[in-house]
């Protein structure tokens, strides 16, 4: 468990900077353009938000802490709800919710929650506002603002990601809701290339997207996820995440987006979920460790890994495997199914089984935040916490 005085220290914004109310800034749309000494052409954009980009980006990328994400959309909620019976509506949607956000604690492992839009204008089911019971938390709101996958034209029946028509008003309006972060979610499929289309368009949307995020005061979460879908084996998603985050990181330098004020959320380095040879915790720790090395700046402030179908126990190993040593960036975990799986089967959708819900919610929370610190043993995990949660052709 985290403790006390850890807490203390670690960065968290005060709560007047990002509640809803504040006062919405206008960010500059000016830009400096130097001299032209040599015809370069080089911009540099000017941002308002440049400094509390960065402090948002510390006080989710804080020690012993990482990311929910609850950000699943409404027809990825109803299947969640349909699993323990219950019918997808928004009371049901927002029963489970309030569920996650008001649970006792959460925020000594939880810096920062990703919503979904619904969730971000919603009231608990007691008529307090999501966002606000967050911030009591000390948790950071965040948004997902993508508008999900549709197939790349050109490709080897590959995807892209839509949403940029009309994400700079969108981003301001959830910056003024209590929004201080986020998400964008792409994906890159090894057994169908990936072609060179695909990863360059995969990196070129990141890039605008975060972009666009920065000008709006939203610290952007950079997401290219690549699929466990295959049996390929853990060389081959080396080698071609080495690729994808090279041209990550050239478009986001070619879009002038500030390393400081982002944060990561990358697939860990894992074999695909069909192959025969499977991968320790330790292997996957240096397999990734090594990628991180190779691609990712020290300037930027969080690593928060992407879970993609491991077991809850699997995700909470490997991450406390890349713990054991220091790294030059925060290394900690934003988790979706591994850490709300448990949680909702307890719940069932069942009033009086609210706290034992939560607490495995809090179980869960805190063998992530151990894992981050490096001090999680796995001991007591439940046999229902390492089944594995891969689902072929997983669409979110």
């Amino acid at each position: 468990m985290a403790s006390a005085s850890l807490l203390k220290t670690s960065p968290v914004l005060d709560k007047s900077e990002w509640v809803k109310g504040h006062t919405l800034r206008q960010p500059s749309t000016s830009a400096v353009r130097c001299h032209p000494v040599a015809p370069s052409g080089l911009t540099v954009r000017a941002s308002s938000y440049a400094d509390e980009l960065v402090k948002t980006a510390k006080a989710i990328a804080s020690p012993g802490r990482g990311i929910l994400a609850m950000d699943e959309s409404n027809a990825t909620c109803g299947k969640r709800l349909a699993s323990i019976g219950l019918e997808n509506t928004e009371a049901n949607r927002q029963a489970y919710r309030t569920l996650l956000v008001s649970a006792p604690g959460l925020g000594q492992y939880i810096s920062g929650a990703i919503l979904f839009e619904e969730t971000l204008y919603q009231t608990t089911i007691d008529g307090k506002k999501m966002v606000d019971v967050l911030v009591e938390q000390n948790i950071v709101p965040g948004i997902k603002v993508d508008k999900g996958l549709v197939p790349l034209a050109g490709s080897n029946n590959e995807s892209w990601c839509q949403g940029l028509d009309g994400l700079a008003p969108r981003s301001a309006a959830y910056y003024q809701q209590g929004a201080r972060f986020a998400k964008w979610r792409t994906v890159v499929s090894i057994p169908n290339g990936p072609t060179e289309l695909a990863v360059k368009e995969a990196a070129w949307g990141l890039a605008r997207y975060a972009a666009i995020s920065q000008d709006n005061g939203l610290v952007p979460i950079v997401e290219p996820e690549i699929l466990l879908d295959g049996d390929h084996g853990i060389d081959r998603t080396f080698e071609v995440a080495k690729k994808v985050w090279a041209e990550v990181f050239f478009y986001l330098a070619q879009n002038n987006v500030m390393f400081e004020g982002i944060l990561l959320k990358p697939s860990m380095v894992t074999p695909g979920a069909e192959c025969k040879d499977r991968a320790t915790p330790q292997q996957v720790a240096d397999y990734t460790l090594s990628l991180l090395r190779q691609r990712i700046p020290p300037a930027v402030p969080g690593i928060m890994f992407l879970s993609g179908g491991q077991s809850e126990v699997e995700a909470t190993l490997n991450l406390n495997a890349m713990n054991q040593a220091p790294n030059p960036w925060h290394v900690s975990f934003s988790y979706a199914r591994a850490l709300q799986n448990t949680c909702l089967k307890k719940w069932g959708g069942r009033p009086e089984n609210v706290k034992d819900a939560q607490e495995a919610l809090l179980i869960r929370a805190k063998a992530n935040s151990l894992a981050q610190l490096g001090k999680y043993t796995g001991e007591g995990e439940s046999e229902e916490a390492k089944q594995g949660m891969f689902v072929k052709g997983y669409v979110y």
